[in-house]
């Protein structure tokens, strides 16, 4: 069974976006723990980027992801609309299949719409250094839609227990 980085995006020291009161840091650290309970009582070796609270800078979780034959880092997508929604991955196209997995699972936990499994310069960046160590990169929802956050605020244990189902899966290949 291969092994799974499992990063929480940002760090202590940066929070990322901030809306509605919530850091995406928080979230992100929040996620990780849960997606790695699950796959703590599936048998999945794993290594997280900290412990509890503790979310390392991303030089770090580089380091680290380059390690692993499978690695997620999660994060909290952001718009100026606040009606923009749904998750996405960014990843590069080793790893689309996986990624487009992800987002199904997540869409479905949450509710949300499935925006779809991205390559990484999809967004504002044209390389991440995360999908350049070999992971995919995670957008669970937009922390800025009021209607997102709900949906993951009452749902996360299903999206988690979902996530590391994939995962589970993807370890086990």
């Amino acid at each position: 069974m291969r092994s799974i980085f499992v990063s929480a995006g940002h760090s202590n020291t940066d929070p990322g976006a901030v809306a509605f009161g919530r850091r995406e840091a928080d979230i992100a650290v929040e996620f990780r723990n849960m997606v790695a309970f699950y796959l703590q009582r599936a048998g999945v070796p794993h290594e997280l980027d900290g412990n509890g609270t503790t979310n390392l800078p991303l030089r770090e979780a580089v380091v680290r992801a380059k390690r692993h034959p499978l690695g997620v880092e999660f994060h909290c997508n952001a718009a100026a609309a606040a009606t923009a929604t749904g998750v996405e991955t960014l990843s590069a196209p080793k790893d689309m299949a996986l990624g487009a997995e992800i987002c199904k699972a997540v869409a479905q936990a949450l509710g949300l719409r499935n925006r779809g499994a991205k390559p990484e310069n999809a967004g504002q960046h044209h390389r991440l250094a995360f999908v350049q160590a070999g992971g995919i990169i995670v957008e669970l929802f937009f922390i800025t839609n009021a209607a997102d956050l709900a949906a993951y605020d009452a749902r996360k244990w299903v999206a988690a227990r979902d996530v590391a189902a994939v995962l589970t899966q993807a370890a086990k290949a």
